[in-house]
């Protein structure tokens, strides 16, 4: 009995893009890593009214953090960097002019834009075999660069115009293993939950997910292999030359 494949859905970091392969980019560029740029650049912003110590900066940095950890996770949401820097400000009982903070917001999400990640490898032949094929989606939790820079950095690579449909946690108010990012691709590729192949490097969010609404996951550790107990995929793709042979097989 055959079971067809009419979507194919990405997540991206570590799936299309390796996360933190720009750091090395930045220590090269005398840039200090990402997080330690995020830190000065708010005591930076503050100190342009009132001096602010960076070790109080870094606590309710810090305490933000672990909060937005534990809403993705337990909730399933990703609060926009806005909403991250007002509660750190909050926090900090600290406020900026709207230009300011616009400015501030600003910074955080085009980090990645400036000083950009790398590809895995082989994902543009990859994608150039499916299209045509399969309606290509993507599946993306939104951490700091959001749905505009994602889309920013996919075009740079000439990687966009692969793409049918996206689901940004930023935009769509929800991220994976949310059962509405898969619903969301089912309805906007035309096709049945059943048809959807997920690809993703997590687990819990791109294996389980899928799995919960009779999807199938591809599991990627091609960038990172997170070892320990993980789901159960219904294949491994270790290197994405194989994966349009993986995806024929599935369909077998």
């Amino acid at each position: 009995m055959t079971r067809p494949i009419k979507t194919v859905s990405f997540d991206l970091w570590d799936t299309v893009f390796i996360d933190d392969s720009d750091e090395p980019k930045r220590a090269a560029a005398g840039l200090p890593p990402k997080a330690i740029q995020r830190r000065i650049l708010v005591q930076q912003f503050l100190e342009r009214h009132s001096p602010i110590s960076r070790e109080l900066v870094d606590a309710c940095y810090d305490t933000t953090d672990a909060a937005f950890r534990e809403v993705w996770y337990g909730q399933n949401v990703t609060w926009p960097v806005g909403v991250r820097l007002r509660i750190l400000l909050q926090g900090l009982g600290r406020k900026l002019s709207d230009n300011d903070f616009a400015e501030l917001v600003r910074l955080h999400e085009d980090m990645e834009l400036e000083v950009k990640p790398d590809l895995l490898p082989h994902i543009g032949e990859a994608l150039e075999s499916l299209k045509g094929k399969y309606k290509l989606a993507v599946i993306s939790d939104a951490i700091f660069s959001p749905g505009r820079a994602l889309r920013e950095l996919l075009k740079h690579y000439g990687l966009l115009h692969y793409f049918d449909y996206f689901v940004f946690s930023d935009e769509v108010g929800y991220s994976k293993p949310d059962p509405r990012a898969f619903h969301a691709v089912a309805k906007n590729t035309g096709c049945a939950l059943e048809e959807i192949v997920h690809l993703g490097d997590r687990g819990v969010k791109d294996i389980d997910g899928p799995h919960a609404v009779g999807a199938r996951g591809v599991l990627i550790p091609i960038a990172k292999d997170r070892g320990g107990p993980i789901s159960i995929p219904d294949a491994v793709c270790n290197d994405y030359r194989e994966l349009a042979a993986i995806l024929k097989k599935l369909e077998a």
